[in-house]
């Protein structure tokens, strides 16, 4: 399971696209498919984009040529739209001789419906992107309405999750969706303002963290100041990705006012509590099990070991359709450590169980390696329903806990024991539990959704409880 992006700006930096590439550097987990960054001088904007991680597609000469005090950046996995360089972000448009770039996180649920009512008023779309209908909705009215209340215009259209970043000649914009579904902060260096999807990058700048973007905030940052404004009076239902604490947030960032670290330490210990076993050693599955198996062994008292070594000078493994080269993909990935594991009964902790492939695969490397008995952890409850805000979560009939019980998952993925964390004991790990999406583990919406391309349940629709 992968989120779609990580998104970071500055504001009056003179090297502010060499710093806008450490931010990507930083957030480049929640994204290895593509990155970009767009700068501007006040006058005129710079693009360089490329499919890869970070480090290959930007060098020396590539940020040389992106001159300005303000950029913004975007590490890309898709969630909507194909895997190719035309969907490469920030995309940049240029409307009456200005530069508009835009930076998204998210899945807008509406987008399919907005871009045929745009094609058939005459836009022409230049890439697959749910991103592209925010653009044409903010520049058919931008004109008339001047760019900040036509921007409103366009995101009250749209439904669904977006953090978003929006570079103009002389201004910043971040915005953020009613629901607040994908997290978006701020920060300050000297005199300099940073926006980013996690904190993280904010420490590897020495920049200081101030505050979340609130949701259903549209923070514009010019040289006159902050000046923020919400899109609507009332305020929605607040609902956070509850995955950002369980897996693609780093642990060391602060996610929605909370450490990762910390939450995700919490997972472990209740997890301890709720399905205790007789073994010797904890293990995690490198690396989002770390800090959960670090509170399941503190809890338990059962030692705290490394059994499997994860290789981390690979990207995305690559899918042969021979079945010999599908085993070898975690291999390529992960390797057992026999002298920890030899006679040994493991306890594996891991944040979740999407198609139950992996695990397997994962497990049998374990037996393979010595170990005598492997007792399955997971720091989330079953995975039964897609998600439609910005995970790349198969159908629901490849979830595998949509179609069967623990016991069933147990005896598929070869395990001794399986427990999953409870719902209830997941949001007592966080500090304001009513703030949280758990669609994926409840089909609980918190709007309402429609089979699209990449996401379809069979014929029906879900709709808000």
């Amino acid at each position: 399971m992968r989120e779609e992006c990580g998104i970071f700006g500055i504001y009056n930096h003179p090297e502010a696209a060499k710093l806008t590439y450490l931010g990507l550097y930083a957030l480049q987990h929640r994204g290895q498919e593509s990155a970009g960054i767009v700068s501007s001088n006040g006058s005129e904007a710079f693009v360089h984009r490329g499919m890869g991680l970070v480090d290959k597609v930007f060098n020396e000469q590539t940020l040389k040529n992106l001159p300005g005090d303000l950029a913004i950046g975007h590490n890309r996995y898709s969630t909507m739209g194909s895997a190719n360089p035309t969907n490469i972000q920030p995309l940049l448009v240029n409307f009456f001789g200005e530069g508009i770039a835009l930076s998204h996180n998210g899945n807008l649920i509406n987008a399919e419906e907005l871009r045929k009512k745009l094609e058939l008023e005459g836009s022409i779309f230049q890439t697959t992107m749910d991103t592209e209908v925010i653009v044409h909705l903010l520049t058919r009215s931008s004109q008339s309405l001047g760019r900040k209340k036509a921007l409103l215009q366009a995101l009250k259209q749209v439904k669904g999750a977006y953090s978003l970043l929006l570079l103009t000649g002389k201004e910043l914009i971040a915005a953020r969706d009613p629901q607040g579904f994908r997290p978006l902060v701020l920060g300050k260096l000297g005199k300099s303002l940073l926006l980013s999807s996690e904190t993280c990058a904010f420490d590897l700048l020495g920049a200081k963290y101030i505050r979340e973007i609130r949701p259903g905030e549209v923070v514009s940052i010019t040289e006159k100041g902050i000046e923020s404004f919400f899109l609507y009076s009332s305020k929605a239902k607040i609902r956070q990705c509850i995955f950002e604490h369980i897996y693609f947030a780093r642990p060391d960032s602060i996610i929605f006012g909370e450490s990762v670290h910390r939450v995700r330490e919490k997972i472990g210990r209740y997890l301890a509590r709720e399905h205790p076993c007789k073994a010797d050693l904890v293990i995690p599955v490198p690396d989002s099990g770390m800090c959960a198996a670090l509170g399941f062994a503190r809890e338990s008292k059962i030692p705290f070991g490394v059994g499997l070594t994860r290789n981390h000078y690979i990207g995305r493994t690559f899918i042969q359709p021979l079945q010999f080269m599908r085993d070898m993909e975690v291999r390529i990935k992960l390797n057992p450590i026999k002298e920890v594991l030899q006679g040994k009964r493991i306890v594996l902790i891991d944040d979740s169980i999407v198609r139950g492939t992996t695990s397997r695969k994962i497990i049998r490397l374990l037996r393979e390696g010595g170990a005598k008995e492997v007792h399955f952890r997971i720091g989330s409850p079953p995975i039964k329903f897609p998600c439609f805000f910005g995970i790349d979560t198969p159908v629901q009939k490849e979830l595998i806990a949509s179609s069967h019980s623990i016991e069933e998952i147990r005896e598929k993925i070869g395990a001794d024991t399986l427990g999953y964390l409870s719902l209830e004991g997941l949001l007592n790990c966080v500090n304001k539990p009513q703030n949280y999406c758990t669609a994926c583990f409840n089909g609980d919406y918190p709007l309402e959704v429609h089979p699209q391309t990449k996401y379809i349940f069979e014929t029906k629709r879900i709709f808000i409880k």
